[in-house]
């Protein structure tokens, strides 16, 4: 159970292709995600973002390992001077007019576990909070 990845899906009153833009264009993540220096929508491309909580600042290193057009994003997902490795992955359905959307981080268990900041409840707040209210927001506006 301890190394069961996260999961956490919601569907959003939005076509696919914009929740896809919104995930995809780096104008648009910075209105909901991170803002990204660098991003290009192609398998291989690496990028980098600072984020943390708790007063802690990480060092975000990624890299995109596959890109199905308006369907699915996957990219490596790890930390500057940590160990772990983990891959996040997200899933577009259409259903009807609305989109659903599957996020699931696998690895998590690869962090350092005495972290508070690299805890699954740590992911799933930050994912609950980014996936369930932030894209949700800017999709649907």
């Amino acid at each position: 159970m301890k190394n069961q990845p996260f999961v956490i899906e919601r569907t959003y009153n939005a076509p696919v292709e914009k929740v896809w833009k919104a995930i995809t264009d780096k104008n648009e993540m910075k209105q909901w995600y991170f803002d990204l220096s660098e991003f290009k929508l192609e398998k291989g491309f690496g990028f980098t973002f600072d984020a943390g909580d708790k007063g802690n600042m990480y060092t975000h290193l990624c890299k995109i390992t596959e890109v199905i057009p308006h369907q699915k994003l996957s990219y490596t997902w790890s930390y500057k001077d940590y160990q772990g490795d983990s891959q996040v992955t997200f899933e577009l359905f259409a259903e009807g007019d609305q989109t659903r959307l599957k996020l699931t981080h696998e690895g998590l268990e690869t962090f350092p576990q005495h972290n508070p900041s690299f805890v699954k409840e740590s992911f799933a707040a930050g994912w609950t909070e980014i996936i369930g209210k932030s894209l949700k927001g800017y999709v649907e506006n």
